[in-house]
């Protein structure tokens, strides 16, 4: 059911109390204009949440690059968590995973032609990509996981919120998972409600929405999660996941926030299920790696090692798998899916946006083609695009 992962330590929700009084002091500032935030000529799109852990941000980036890049210049713009490097990187075809981190380096390796960039200070990496030359033709940025970054005004600020982790049932950090209080979902255009199951009732529906309580100028949408096939790391052919045996053994690796969806999901085709699990983005090390050669090695056949696309990003480099793990390992892809027929409703309002208010894009260029040279040029004019009032 809906919260089921949800774990209160209530012995520490004095120190919640204390944490919330800094959050909201400084939400305040920015509500006051004492801390300011900057509004950009481009449209700007955030995918972020109010909850520590994984909410399913990479997947629904990645499918607002499936979504406009037939129609706009794609960049996303990420912090680059856990990188090697400092200040703004683009990322090449070349660029290693250390100096941008996994997920940037996931995204730039499925979507070679949308520009990936990180930078700690957002407002920086925005100016970086809009008045560079290699990336001046950047329609719309998709930011990533920058919900708390209010330093930067986004034209659509989409939350994320877990399906298993409501935050209507939940305690700001340390005593529960939250970043600040609930009451910031009043600052996002569009909530979702992600991880859903696939077999939710109406009635479920009907006390989330109700539970959420939302805005009228706010739209919420659910989505659950698709998985395409097992795609080999190393060696070997592709395999759908129905061609999981019952009683095939299933080594599940992985280092995320939040591996409990995942393993559901899988026991509907093995029962045989052992989690291997690491921090969410752990770097491997080969102590690692050695502890996963011997879990793998003391499993009966038939057996199979599986792991996320995160994971495969760390991992692939790495010295040290046993050839019994190489060529039994495989990646499972996730993409998201839109629950209530909501899909082509949420496609109309992001791309009808993005058309709408680039400079660049290919129904905007359509109709400049018609407009005189000496027309007035506002490129580089910072302004303010409110996606509340379009």
């Amino acid at each position: 059911m809906e919260g089921d992962f949800i774990k209160i330590n209530e012995w520490m929700l004095p120190l919640s109390w204390l944490y919330g009084l800094g959050v909201r002091l400084r939400n305040q500032l920015f509500e006051l204009g004492i801390l300011k935030s900057r509004s950009f000529d481009i449209p700007i799109i955030s995918v972020g949440n109010i909850t520590v852990g994984g909410s399913g941000k990479t997947p629904h980036v990645e499918y607002l690059i499936r979504l406009l890049k037939d129609h706009a210049k794609v960049a996303v713009l990420s912090r680059g968590y856990k990188r090697k490097s400092k200040g703004y990187v683009l990322a090449g075809d070349e660029t290693p995973m250390k100096d941008i981190g996994d997920e940037p380096f996931q995204m730039k390796t499925k979507f070679p032609d949308t520009h990936v960039a990180v930078d700690k200070n957002r407002c920086h990496g925005i100016d970086m990509l809009t008045g560079n030359k290699e990336t001046s033709d950047t329609d719309v940025i998709l930011l990533d996981d920058a919900f708390q970054h209010r330093y930067v005004k986004p034209s659509v600020n989409i939350l994320l919120v877990d399906y298993h982790r409501l935050i209507i049932y939940d305690k700001l950090l340390p005593a529960g998972r939250l970043r600040e209080p609930q009451s910031g979902k009043a600052r996002a255009d569009i909530v979702i409600i992600t991880k859903c199951p696939k077999d939710m009732k109406p009635m479920e529906y009907r006390v989330i929405i109700k539970a959420m309580n939302l805005y009228p100028y706010q739209q919420l949408f659910f989505t659950t999660l698709e998985y395409d096939n097992l795609r080999p790391m190393f060696c070997g052919e592709e395999r759908p996941l129905k061609s999981i045996g019952k009683n095939e053994n299933i080594l599940l690796l992985t280092g995320i926030a939040s591996p409990k969806q995942m393993i559901y999901d899988l026991k509907e085709y093995s029962g045989n299920i052992t989690p291997l699990t690491f921090p969410d983005h752990h770097q491997f090390t080969s102590n690692d790696i050695e502890r996963i050669n011997e879990a793998f090695k003391a499993m009966p056949s038939p057996k199979t090692i599986i792991t996320t696309e995160k994971d495969n990003a760390r991992l692939f480099g790495m010295d040290g798998l046993s050839d019994e793990v190489r060529h039994n390992m495989y990646m499972l892809p996730v993409r998201i899916k839109f629950m209530l027929e909501q899909e082509e409703e949420f496609n109309n309002k992001i791309i009808g946006y993005v058309q709408k208010n680039s400079k660049n894009s290919i129904l905007v260029k359509t109709k400049d083609d018609n407009k005189p040279e000496n027309g007035d040029n506002t490129r580089h004019r910072t302004g303010t695009i409110s996606f509340r009032n379009n």
